[in-house]
């Protein structure tokens, strides 16, 4: 529903006024201030009366025309029934007029009321039909953006749901080779265990966290890892905590990079896996050296295309991957949390 009270307004008591003084059938100096006001306000009415009856034609048409294909049938259409009614409806006032007033009654001055009022109806009934599209448009818009919302995060679900991590059988494995040999050590493994899971559970349907609590999250991450590798794997950051607590990012985001690093590389005690962190003002990289296992990886693919999905979807921005000969670069945008 177009909303036109302002419309109303201004133009139904406008129209009284002005179309039977351009149309000429008051003369002026034939009634008093009083009949003059009287006169005008009879004219006000039937604009209220043509105003009115082409809005309601207006309104009973146009849902017809809805799935027309040609739109100017439909604006033709309801611009012709609008004419007619104002055609009838104000020449059957204008002789009502023409019999109750001191007029006499003049056929070019009846069919030029009649034309006014035509051009006025014709007018206002293009002026109907932009509103309507207009508010069609925005209501059209608003459905595009809800459901554009509602993909955005039936997609983020979705990636969500793939980002359970996939260390679980192995790090109950070392759980049980601890208990039976390092007691104390494998009570701390638990705890971080229990901390990294924690993590998971409170933030995998989140669409950002801050770096701070995801720094601290894959730094229990990494001990597990080297719990379990040994000596095989190094780590290493260079975060300062007031950046980290003022930027954010998808959670889980690093420990998809750093299963990505462990999956496609071999690494021992003497050729250690280094795994660095760095940040700057706009991206937050990781980086490894390179060691590519000898035989082809069984990968589903969702890794770090996973990674690259949701940052589209959260920033529509892109990670940066570098992959040069001795080095695998993979470059986090951060996301402000202003």
């Amino acid at each position: 529903m177009v909303k036109d009270i302002h419309l109303r307004l201004l133009f139904i008591p406008l129209l009284g006024l002005l179309i039977p003084s351009v149309a000429g059938i008051i003369t002026y100096d034939k009634y008093s201030t009083l009949q003059l006001i009287l006169s005008h306000c009879f004219f006000v009415l039937t604009s209220f009366v043509i105003w009115g009856g082409c809005n309601w034609i207006h309104m009973k048409l146009r849902p017809l025309f809805r799935k027309a294909k040609i739109p100017f049938l439909k604006i033709l259409s309801i611009s012709v029934v609008s004419a007619l009614y104002g055609a009838a409806s104000g020449g059957a006032l204008t002789m009502i007029w023409f019999r109750v007033s001191k007029e006499i009654f003049v056929w070019h001055k009846f069919f030029a009321f009649i034309a006014f009022t035509i051009m006025a109806v014709l007018i206002f009934t293009l002026i109907y039909e932009i509103l309507f599209l207009s508010k069609e448009r925005e209501l059209d818009t608003k459905i595009v953006e809800e459901l554009d919302r509602e993909r955005m995060q039936a997609e983020l679900d979705v990636l969500h749901n793939e980002l359970d991590p996939h260390f679980i059988f192995n790090s109950l494995n070392t759980l049980n080779h601890l208990i039976l040999t390092d007691q104390q050590t494998a009570h701390l493994f638990n705890s971080k265990l229990a901390e990294v899971y924690k993590y998971v559970l409170l933030n995998k349907n989140k669409e950002l966290v801050s770096l701070f609590k995801e720094l601290e999250f894959i730094e229990g991450y990494i001990f597990l890892l080297q719990v379990r590798y040994e000596n095989k794997l190094s780590f290493e950051y260079d975060a300062k905590e007031p950046m980290a607590r003022r930027v954010m990012m998808p959670p889980c985001a690093l420990q998809t990079v750093v299963e990505n690093a462990i999956k496609h590389n071999e690494f021992t005690a003497e050729n250690p896996l280094k795994i660095k962190l760095t940040l700057n003002g706009e991206y937050l990289k990781v980086c490894n050296n390179k060691r590519p296992k000898p035989y082809l990886v069984e990968s589903t693919n969702i890794g770090l295309r996973n990674l690259s999905s949701r940052y589209k979807l959260l920033c529509n921005r892109n990670i940066i991957i570098e992959n040069k000969e001795s080095s695998f670069l993979v470059k986090l945008p951060l996301i402000s949390n202003l």
